[in-house]
């Protein structure tokens, strides 16, 4: 079984419906490599029963050949999906122990598809941050260099994709926290039209953003796990779209030849690190060698991305988190005077510094005299963002550029420089504020032998597109089989 954490999700698949391996024997192998990486601090919270459990479950569905694409294959989640048989604490001390009374839409989905639940992935706290240093309880490092970081918010999740701890993981992406971590560590990440996936049970960080999606090795694996995740869920979540489900993996083979690619120039600038333009020049030549075609097109409110989600995220962030207050769930002060004295102590005591950051300024934007002059104009503006995409999907089919200006940082270099953290999300955050599909596929090395990824966004709906060409990208190139060395 050493080579059992090489297979992709489809392979593993493959090898447990014909019954090749067990789901017990898959679950075993993936809890033992997880134990023996603890170091790289992935991993929250595992629980061997509850894993086992499911596995055994998986494995008499594939006896009885009842069982479906990805019946058996192991899984973990991002730890800002509240599961009932492990604790959710979001990455913060204020949820510290919390076991939720159920499972959030997208981890029941999964599980109603045979995964096996392997545990939860660590990530910065509420999902705010670019670098997976903002955890409470200790930061993730990057495989391919333990010295730099694995990028954020999901982090945890990248990295246990990256090292071969999980076949697969679920993520979250508000500004770009599956493509960021993804193209960081070398995986493949997507993030899904703003309300194809379920919010329910998803500790919420920036409502109007905060979108899940999977990630994995491959764009043939992500679209396997995509399929299963999408869907209406109206009942539970208000902003769930009314799609049907469908089949991502249904055109991963057809051609892209003709398919018109566009190159924004606002994408390529002096921001660009030389060794990250390099890598995705070259990927953009594979693509013309596989038959499409190059289009230059603009996005004039590129660097507006950063000003306008550095408002709207906060504003909501601090609407949403007034629900930790100490009194219904979570951690409370044990030594306070009144009522009011209890609430700030909590919070003094539950929150991390980038939390109570983002708290003040959204309360701040939000506050009586400064809710038209930041609030309402951030608005505005991401209207005309989106107004840019829908104007730049006249003369192209999909978009593509890098995912960060640079490759993964050492770990410490911009802990006390936030708005450093926050220029690294510049390429991320105009498709999140667009409400688009995007993802990042591996595409090569930078400085450091360190991976970059490839930014590919598609318009409303055009996941399949998206998964086509990196598939297609992927089918003639190996950058997706590398793996960090030792691991």
């Amino acid at each position: 079984m050493s080579q059992l954490h090489d297979l992709t999700v489809a392979q593993l698949a493959a090898k447990l419906r014909s019954r090749q391996v067990s789901a017990v024997e898959a679950a075993r192998h993936f809890l033992a490599r997880g134990a023996r990486h603890e170091a790289l601090g992935a991993y929250l919270a595992t629980n061997e029963e509850v894993t086992l459990g499911q596995a055994e479950a998986a494995d008499r569905q594939l006896e009885a050949g009842s069982a479906g694409p990805l019946t058996g294959v192991p899984i973990a989640h991002k730890d800002i999906f509240v599961t009932r048989d492990f604790p959710t604490t979001a990455g913060s001390r204020m949820l510290e122990g919390y076991l939720s009374p159920f499972d959030a839409t997208v981890v029941s989905r999964l599980s109603q598809a045979g995964m096996v639940t392997l545990g939860k992935l660590n990530c910065d706290e509420y999902a705010m941050g670019s670098s997976n240093e903002n955890s409470a309880f200790k930061p993730v490092k990057n495989p391919w260099d333990t010295s730099r970081i694995p990028g954020g918010s999901s982090g945890g999740s990248a990295v246990a994709v990256a090292a071969r701890l999980a076949p697969a993981a679920t993520g979250t992406d508000t500004g770009g926290s599956i493509r960021q971590p993804a193209s960081f560590t070398g995986i493949t990440g997507i993030k899904p039209t703003y309300g194809r996936a379920s919010r329910y049970g998803m500790i919420a960080f920036a409502s109007s953003l905060d979108q899940a999606g999977p990630m994995a090795r491959t764009a043939e694996d992500c679209a396997l796990l995509l399929s299963a995740i999408c869907g209406p869920d109206p009942d539970r979540d208000s902003t769930s779209l009314d799609v049907p489900a469908e089949d991502f993996s249904r055109s991963l083979d057809a051609s892209i030849e003709g398919l018109r690619i566009g190159v924004p120039r606002e994408f390529f600038g002096a921001g660009l690190a030389d060794d990250v333009r390099a890598v995705i020049d070259a990927a953009l030549q594979q693509y013309q060698k596989l038959g499409a075609r190059l289009v230059e097109i603009s996005l004039p409110r590129t660097e507006l991305s950063i000003p306008v989600y550095y408002i709207i995220a906060p504003a909501e962030a601090s609407s949403n988190l007034s629900r930790f207050d100490g009194v219904k769930f979570g951690h409370r002060a044990r030594q306070y005077g009144d009522l009011l004295e209890m609430y700030k102590q909590t919070r003094e005591e539950g929150f991390g510094d980038e939390v109570k950051r983002r708290i003040m300024i959204g309360t701040y934007v939000l506050s009586h005299g400064y809710y038209d002059a930041y609030y309402l104009q951030a608005q505005k503006i991401r209207r005309m963002i989106a107004d840019d995409f829908r104007q730049a999907f006249t003369q192209c089919d999909v978009i593509a550029g890098p995912v960060a200006p640079t490759v993964a940082w050492k770990i410490g270099e911009k802990s006390d420089d936030p708005v450093a953290n926050y220029l690294a999300d510049i390429f991320t955050l105009p498709a999140s504020l667009a409400g688009l599909p995007g993802m990042s596929l591996p595409a090569g090395s930078g400085a450091g032998d360190m991976p970059v990824g490839l930014q590919l966004i598609g318009n409303y709906f055009g996941e399949a597109k998206l998964l086509n060409a990196a598939h297609r990208f992927q089918q003639a190139t190996d950058f997706h089989l590398r793996k960090p060395e030792g691991f």
